[in-house]
């Protein structure tokens, strides 16, 4: 099969019904009628050989060979969508476009003061909103432009996508100052005989952390277990209680709330925090603008 045997506006319906596998609501993104979208799925069928999406109960589901095809397709129309809007503009200064940003509830803590110091000098119309990583389908909202960026440890988002280090960081026991482990060096003995509040982030790097230290033997001595990091700073300066969190977040937290901490007694993995945007997006200038505001403002030198 040749290039000049493809339209493009094939690939398009294609892409759009591996994400929203309903005929229907593709008719209704892309301004088409169902007839024309149904006409164009049975091109498809004829041009790759194969039935490509099957009706179901739950919609239109691809087969194996249209799955294989997802990823090729995506990422060739992305960056076709990137080439051609590459010399729109974008001026901070007089822009009210509004960015959504995918980060963790530590990422609001540490990234969003200095971020949102500098827009309101350099870009006072420009506004942010924040999602969870884990509460939509990143992948997908990236792609269609839903969020624009992305930040943490996001092993999901790889091929379509474009990466860039920030940093990496360790562990650390954060705790109240006062604090009878508050001396240079905890023991693993003094880790495990103190109180715990634990934060329970599943399909997060922390979540990983948090494995390793219940697997371990001794067990932790969890008192208080919370879906976030949002309180940890209230409850800790309050009470006896000690909790393992990133280097940074402890730094943020440290002088608030009248917090120390020390290096981690258990050996942990580092965990590496990076940027993430799709590949559509690569030679957008708004894009490129905020990117290079939280480089600028948040990168460690490479």
């Amino acid at each position: 099969m040749e290039l000049e045997d493809i339209d493009l506006n094939l690939l398009v319906v294609f892409n759009q019904l591996l994400k929203e596998r309903k005929v229907s609501k593709v008719a209704e993104n892309l301004g088409l009628g169902q007839p024309a979208v149904s006409n164009a799925l049975a091109r498809l069928r004829k041009l790759f050989g194969d039935e490509l999406f099957l009706r179901t109960s739950s919609g239109m589901q691809p087969t194996p060979f249209a799955d294989q095809l997802a990823e090729s397709i995506g990422y060739a129309l992305g960056m076709i969508h990137g080439a051609v809007n590459a010399r729109s503009s974008f001026d901070p200064a007089t822009s009210k476009r509004s960015f959504t940003i995918g980060m963790t509830d530590i990422g609001e803590i540490y990234f969003l003061p200095q971020l949102m110091q500098r827009i309101q000098v350099v870009a006072p119309a420009v506004s942010i909103s924040t999602v969870r990583n884990t509460a939509v389908n990143l992948r997908d909202a990236m792609e269609a432009g839903q969020v624009d960026l992305a930040i943490g440890l996001l092993p999901q988002l790889k091929a379509g996508f474009f990466q860039r280090r920030l940093f990496a960081q360790r562990y650390v026991c954060l705790f109240r100052a006062g604090h009878a482990l508050d001396k240079k060096r905890i023991t693993q003995a003094d880790f495990y005989a103190a109180e715990h509040v634990a934060v329970v982030s599943a399909g997060t790097g922390h979540g990983q952390v948090d494995e390793i230290l219940d697997n371990a033997s001794p067990q932790r001595r969890v008192k208080l277990k919370v879906p976030h990091f949002v309180a940890i700073g209230h409850i800790l300066q309050r009470t006896e209680l000690i909790a393992t969190v990133p280097e940074r977040l402890a730094e943020r937290m440290a002088q608030p709330f009248g917090l120390r901490h020390v290096l981690h007694p258990v050996k942990l993995p580092q965990i590496a925090i990076n940027l993430f945007w799709h590949a559509k997006y690569q030679k957008d200038p708004a894009s490129q603008w905020l990117r290079g505001l939280i480089v600028e403002l948040h990168a460690d030198a490479l």
